[in-house]
């Protein structure tokens, strides 16, 4: 059991730094050659976990040689447009000026239901209202809207829109992140007065509370 317990950690920690080193996509987000060595590696690593009597070199080893291989293949990318396209292949248009391209349709094997799905997905019920619509290499469907179908700006309607300002989180479920605190200009004695703006006895009964860089507060207790 302990021999199980070991390798299991071991492989677990391989396969967390691996796949952090190859970046923060999400499983949605994958290219082709990354969702293949993610799913290689997975089976890769299940190999010694279900018979102890294969060494644990034997699922370590392909799971380094595989990780590399990404890396190698991601930078040759990084200056090949080639290598990228056969890699990674290229977007595809699927709706040009309101029209569905049945033949980009069928080339990327995308059926209605699907584009009917991912339109509904972003708000839209209606393709003539999309201006272009491009099947991304990952699979995600952009979609750029008619002139007439986007949103106002600020700017259009001749109005100063203030700017926007990233929030930092300063509590965290009673937790006080004092680098964040620090980061803006603030120490704890301004967290004590603006606790007692906001009604709160203290950091333990604040569920987040953040500070934006224009100096706007968030504060949200804990229920109960």
């Amino acid at each position: 059991m302990a021999i199980i317990f070991i390798r299991t950690v071991i492989l677990y920690f391989a396969i967390l730094i691996s796949m952090r080193v190859m970046g923060k996509r999400q499983l949605g987000e994958l290219e082709i050659s990354e969702f293949i060595v993610a799913a290689l590696i997975a089976d890769l690593a299940a190999t010694p976990l279900q018979d102890i009597g294969i060494p644990l070199l034997n699922g370590l080893v392909p799971i380094v040689i595989m990780f590399c291989l990404e890396i190698i293949i991601a930078g040759l990318n990084m200056h090949s447009v080639k290598l990228r396209k056969l890699t990674y292949g290229r977007p595809e248009m699927i709706i040009k000026n309101g029209k569905i391209l049945r033949d980009a349709m069928l080339k990327n094997r995308f059926t209605l239901d699907e584009l009917m799905q991912e339109l509904r997905a972003q708000g839209l019920t209606d393709t003539s209202q999309v201006k272009y619509a491009v099947l991304e290499t990952n699979g995600q469907l952009s979609v750029i809207l008619n002139s007439a179908d986007q949103p106002a700006t600020a700017a259009q309607m001749g109005v100063d829109g203030s700017d926007v300002s990233y929030a930092h989180i300063i509590i965290n479920e009673g937790r006080i992140l004092d680098k964040n605190l620090a980061l803006l200009g603030r120490d704890r004695r301004w967290l004590t007065n603006e606790l007692k703006r906001q009604n709160v006895g203290s950091a333990d009964d604040v569920y987040i509370l953040t500070l934006s860089e224009d100096g706007s507060v968030f504060c949200q207790a804990k229920e109960g």
